[in-house]
């Protein structure tokens, strides 16, 4: 049973940040996708619920005068996937966003939350068990049913997280604009997303929103690509999904990163796998070495092993994707 809420309409940020100022348990609520999950399942019960899906600015995509891209979190995952510029430009972004759920929440799914999500973690999602990320001293996916759980860094918690667009935006070097009644500070998604509180899937404080998401100009000469594999390729969350941006100069690849999702709880950059292409040419057999690599330090688990030459083929499918568009 979902607890009683106060409800309130946030008509621009600072509405929002004034509510979460007060000192109150207050949650806000943009397309609502896993926020009415969360009620549902008893794992939030907040005092008050604050709409911020209708304040105005938030969901337009821009490009700035060098190049880059401004993203604001209440643009939807369908914008995302048809919006021109980030098709053209960003594919890896626009592939994820357009693969990510059904075509339902894709309208009401919105790029902020999907950052933001919770873990899909059964044991976590269960009002029952009382898991480490809970409070509880023990990580059930360790000795349980942990098929779709994570393969690197997961002693102590074994959750993956859950969005599409975070592996994507990983890979294209994105930054989050986190909005306080200080003013707005600028974060990178390598420290947005942290795995260090077991408590938190992020860096953000409480009497902070996420407004923007920025993407710089990509590297001359650099492709992008997406690919993601699911049980049910039509709406499911990924067994594993990898992003890639490669630029190549000469014939021969000298900057790339490599993003595994679905793989840690946090996006899991493969650095050996960009040492593997690193000053060659992006052939099959490279590519073939680079996906072999991505797998160096797993620690895969009694039921998800599987997921290992799952994610070597995808990478080397997704540098082939990357530099064959």
């Amino acid at each position: 049973m979902i607890a009683r809420f106060d409800w309130m309409d946030a008509k621009t940020v600072d509405d929002a940040l004034g509510q979460l100022g007060t000192g109150k348990n207050v949650m806000l609520k943009a397309g609502g996708v896993d926020v009415m999950d969360r009620l549902k399942e008893g794992l939030e019960s907040p005092e008050r619920l604050v709409n911020i899906h209708n304040i105005p600015g938030l969901n337009r995509i821009e490009q700035d005068a060098k190049g880059g891209v401004r993203i604001g979190a209440l643009v939807t995952l369908a914008q995302l996937d048809t919006d021109a510029l980030i098709r053209k430009q960003l594919p890896a972004l626009a592939d994820a966003a357009g693969h990510a759920a059904t075509p339902n929440l894709r309208n009401m799914a919105t790029v902020g939350g999907n950052l933001c999500q919770r873990p899909r973690c059964w044991y976590f999602r269960n009002h029952d068990t009382f898991c480490k990320k809970k409070g509880g001293d023990h990580c059930f996916a360790q000795d349980g049913e942990n098929d779709y759980h994570a393969i690197f860094d997961n002693q102590e918690c074994a959750i993956v997280h859950p969005s599409d667009t975070a592996t994507a935006l990983a890979a294209l070097d994105a930054t989050v604009e986190l909005q306080s009644a200080k003013g707005p500070r600028k974060v990178p998604l390598d420290l947005f997303f942290s795995h260090e509180d077991i408590y938190a899937e992020n860096t953000m404080q409480p009497n902070e929103m996420l407004t923007y998401i920025h993407i710089p100009p990509q590297p001359a000469g650099s492709v992008n690509a997406y690919i993601k594999m699911a049980e049910l390729e039509s709406h499911d969350w990924p067994i594993a999904s990898v992003a890639v941006r490669v630029t190549v100069q000469g014939g021969k690849v000298n900057d790339s990163r490599i993003i595994l999702g679905a793989a840690a709880a946090t996006p899991w950059r493969a650095k050996s796998s960009e040492a593997a292409i690193h000053g060659k040419a992006l052939t099959e057999e490279n590519a073939r070495a680079a996906g072999k690599a991505s797998m160096d330090g797993a620690t895969p688990m009694t039921m998800n092993a599987y997921k290992m030459p799952i994610f070597e083929a995808i990478v080397r499918r997704t540098l082939m994707k990357a530099v064959s568009s």
